[in-house]
């Protein structure tokens, strides 16, 4: 067992996280990391071609019905502190991200000692491309700057799905994953608060984020309830209003 459990996150990705598979299995950092898929209750045929990869090392947990990507994430790190993990990395399941870069987030936590390394896709020179579509350039841009204000901490790239953390910050009972209200998007942006607010070493690393073309869909995120979703761990972690 490697100390690196990678971990991509998928409803309904088929043909976009059969691409993210093989992708990681060329990638060099096959070498020295486990890999993991949450399948959050996939019914497009999903499941089936994950199994497909069990010859190759590729492990994956099924949930039993649609949870919602936090939930999905909660699983991965419930699983990798039980197997004695050190580091976690969660990417997409819909082949944003580039394995080739997991390198970017984990070797400052090996190196340097971080406990978090954020992915920033506004921190290279080609970070953002592909059909991205204008609300969420939006959006994308408007998180990490209202994120900035309440952490006093400069962010560039706050609802970036891509990053690397020590398993050991969940030793710390000041955070808390398994609130209800984490279960869809809100995690993401929960755990980078917490990290910043608890004084954890933090830092952003340079990553791209590509979106597929606009046939093959952006994202499951809706415009309204998704964006809610992720700003309302700013405003209940920033007013007291949860934990």
């Amino acid at each position: 067992m490697n100390e690196v459990l990678v971990c991509p996150v998928a409803f309904n990705e088929n043909v976009k996280l059969k691409r993210v598979i093989e992708r990681f299995l060329k990638s060099p950092v096959v070498q020295s990391c486990d890999y993991l898929i949450v399948d959050d209750a996939s019914n497009d045929g999903t499941t089936e071609m994950i199994r497909e990869f069990a010859p190759r090392g590729v492990m994956t947990i099924r949930h039993d019905q649609r949870s919602g990507v936090g939930s999905a994430i909660r699983t991965a790190i419930k699983y990798a502190r039980s197997k004695g993990y050190a580091v976690l990395v969660i990417m997409a399941g819909n082949d944003k991200d580039n394995p080739d870069e997991i390198s970017r987030l984990i070797d400052p936590i090996f190196k340097e000692g971080f406990d978090f390394i954020q992915g920033s896709r506004y921190l290279g020179e080609k970070g953002a491309g592909g059909d991205m579509p204008f609300y969420r350039k939006v959006a994308t841009r408007l998180h990490p700057l209202l994120m900035s204000v309440i952490t006093h901490r400069k962010l560039t790239d706050t609802t970036n799905g891509f990053r690397a953390f020590r398993l050991s910050i969940f030793d710390n009972k000041e955070i808390d994953i398994d609130q209800p209200w984490l279960d869809k998007y809100e995690l993401e942006p929960y755990l980078l608060f917490k990290a910043i607010k608890l004084g954890f070493k933090f830092n952003e690393a340079p990553v791209t984020k590509i979106y597929p073309p606009k046939q093959l869909g952006y994202t499951k995120m809706r415009p309204l309830t998704g964006w809610w979703s992720i700003l309302r761990p700013l405003v209940y972690l920033g007013l007291g209003i949860k934990k």
